[in-house]
């Protein structure tokens, strides 16, 4: 899953780096502030895919005596710093050329640029999109495509395809903005559409913070993975209740299990050391991302009687 990731992240980098050089030629041509606000939507999304290619490498450094569960939830840290810089740059910026340019309507020239470079424009995110489209597909499974979002635990993919979508939802503001500037001849369209492309980038922004508030916080396994490690416990014959399961997701490819379970009565201490590491191996054998399991026995009423790891 890394690895699509950074192929989805690094295709979106080159398609928003040669959309940004055109969008901005256009908009110093024509004065177009729906242009402009384009622009810097794209070069926002540039300085997006750098920051979670960055967060990708950080996540993948080994655990250290500082960060003994390893550096996994980097890429959460950066995917909300990403949805901050959405808000603050791309929305931001795009309402305030946006309402400048209704308070001082300019004419938009060179009209046939602006159409060429948001033709173009659609086929470099097009591209784009599709590509974090297709891996994202993958990714999800059976689930439907909203649920995935909420399941997902590598934020990278799902927040590329969202940039993407904002994108191409932008160009098509920014088309109507132009075109309806030029039919009509109300140069107030134009800062209009600016205003709507603000107003597409805060909404992507608040709904990928939302998002990624949650793993950034802590969030457990799916339950299909809780699930399974239960059935595990209680197939085996020395266990008598599974009182707890609790993870966590370090990461995206790094779950931490802690269990608590009660042994039977007559089990001897080698038998539950044998019995946790069988544990352990088979966990681990059928959810590889699983990386350390740490197993308690105590009574289903609470009382601890010996703990294992």
């Amino acid at each position: 899953m890394a690895s699509g990731s950074k192929k989805v992240i690094i295709a979106a980098l080159v398609g928003n780096t040669l959309v940004a050089v055109t969008k901005f030629a256009a908009a110093l041509i024509s004065g177009s502030s729906a242009m402009l606000s384009e622009g810097i939507h794209s070069l926002v999304d540039t300085g997006n895919q750098i920051l979670l290619l960055h967060g990708l490498k950080q996540a993948k450094k080994p655990p250290d005596e500082t960060f003994p569960f390893g550096h996994g939830k980097e890429i959460y840290f950066w995917s909300f710093i990403v949805a901050m810089l959405i808000f603050a740059l791309g929305g931001g910026v795009s309402l305030y050329e946006g309402i400048r340019h209704l308070q001082h309507p300019l004419p938009i020239s060179n009209l046939l640029t602006n159409y060429i470079v948001l033709g173009l424009a659609m086929v470099f995110e097009g591209g784009s999109w599709y590509f974090g489209y297709r891996e994202f597909s993958r990714a999800k499974g059976k689930w439907g495509y909203f649920k995935a979002v909420q399941r997902a635990k590598d934020p990278s993919v799902f927040m590329v395809l969202f940039e993407d979508t904002a994108a191409i939802l932008g160009l098509l503001v920014a088309f109507a903005g132009v075109f309806l500037t030029q039919i009509t001849g109300m140069l107030y369209f134009d800062g209009a559409a600016s205003i709507l492309i603000g107003v597409i980038l805060v909404g992507t922004a608040i709904w990928l913070a939302h998002e990624t508030k949650g793993l950034l916080i802590g969030e457990s396994a799916n339950r299909p993975v809780i699930n399974t490690i239960r059935e595990i416990l209680q197939a085996n014959k020395l266990i008598d209740n599974v009182n707890e399961i609790l993870t966590l997701h370090m990461g995206p490819d790094y779950i931490l299990a802690n269990i608590s379970v009660d042994f039977k009565d007559d089990a001897t201490a080698d038998e539950i050391e044998r019995v946790t590491a069988e544990i352990d191996r088979e966990i681990k054998n059928e959810y590889p991302k699983i990386k350390r399991i740490f197993i308690e026995a105590e009574k289903r009423r609470g009382d601890i009687r010996t703990s294992s790891s």
